[in-house]
């Protein structure tokens, strides 16, 4: 199995052009032509599968409290921003399916929910992405939730998530069969870049919101950027046909 690898993939959905992790966010990065998106995903206090990034509900939404404690009663009623809705994984699945968009669906586990959120995550997973032309790709800063995904959903490609990339990373992403590696674009090392390159691993960088930096980026030799300034890489995405890795 094979998917494809774009270089410019929206963060959170339409980074900075809409509401994080929403809908609208998704499809305005398919109608401006990207091929990716990210997202994040936690649980409801109903244990609903929802994009959202914090554990707390003030910063992206009218809400209070902790997203782990909201019921989807309450949660689906807030506002997200622009009168757009906290979404169902559901949801996003098929909006992406609808522009045939390759989406990095992060494992976002609440405290302690590690497991619960993983496997919830990887079961639906599996029957919503069914069929689709093109798989997503799960990552996590969890190792835990991406060895559960690793064995509930194996046929799903994973990526390992780091802030700094430890001395061990290649052993961690050949123990969970992952096949890219992603990490905060300040502190790439280039030590780490060459074994990644080495090793034949795609890796990706967080969040890189400037033309400089990203062609800095690929110039080293990284795979993909993920970007809030979805206007300012517009253009290139229709030129650049991306990697095909295969899962």
């Amino acid at each position: 199995m094979s998917f494809p690898l774009p270089r410019w993939i929206g963060h959170r959905g339409g980074g900075a052009l809409a509401p994080e992790n929403t809908l609208a966010g998704i499809r305005l990065a398919g109608r401006m032509g990207f091929s990716a998106v990210e997202f994040d995903v936690m649980l409801s206090g109903d244990g609903t599968p929802v994009l959202i990034h914090d554990e707390t509900l003030e910063r992206t939404t009218n809400g209070q409290g902790l997203v782990g404690e909201t019921p989807d009663a309450q949660l689906f009623a807030l506002d997200a921003g622009d009168g757009e809705r906290v979404p169902r994984y559901a949801d996003a699945v098929a909006a992406c399916r609808e522009y045939g968009l390759l989406a990095n669906v992060e494992i976002k586990p609440a405290a302690g929910l590690e497991r619960q959120t993983a496997e919830t995550v990887a079961r639906l997973s599996t029957g919503l992405w069914q069929g689709a032309t093109v798989q997503p790709l799960i990552s996590s800063f969890s190792l835990e939730a991406l060895e559960i995904a690793r064995d509930r959903a194996p046929q799903i490609p994973r990526g390992v998530l780091f802030e700094r990339v430890p001395a061990d990373w290649l052993a961690v992403v050949r123990r969970l069969r992952a096949v890219t590696l992603h990490c905060a674009a300040r502190h790439l090392s280039d030590d780490v870049l060459a074994e990644a390159q080495a090793n034949g691993i795609p890796v990706l960088c967080y969040t890189v919101n400037t033309k400089k930096a990203a062609e800095s980026l690929f110039e080293r030799g990284i795979s993909a950027i993920f970007t809030d300034r979805l206007d300012l890489f517009v253009a290139e995405t229709s030129a650049y046909k991306g990697l095909h890795l295969r899962g």
